[in-house]
């Protein structure tokens, strides 16, 4: 890598105040605030709206669509195969 060419890439903690998680990861994110880490070291710390803790999809709490009732709605509307079309 050349010098002076990149950001500063360094220890960060994210913290998803929602979900009371933070997880300590490396980036190149800027913060004014500080947290004291479990290592006893003090990191920057963003916080976010949304991490794997919260986020409806890694819970399992994720809405499924009703595809079986979308396919049915259709057929209804526009006739399906039962109207005895040859596709």
């Amino acid at each position: 890598m050349q010098q002076d060419k990149h950001p500063d890439y360094h220890p960060v903690v994210f913290r998803d105040r929602a979900a009371g998680y933070a997880f300590l990861t490396r980036s190149t994110a800027q913060s004014e605030q500080t947290i004291e880490w479990d290592d006893g070291r003090s990191y920057p710390v963003i916080d976010v709206e949304i991490s794997s803790e919260s986020h409806p999809f890694y819970t399992g709490k994720a809405r499924t669509a009703d595809t079986e009732g979308r396919v049915a709605r259709f057929e209804r509307r526009y006739g399906g195969a039962e109207s005895g079309e040859a596709t």
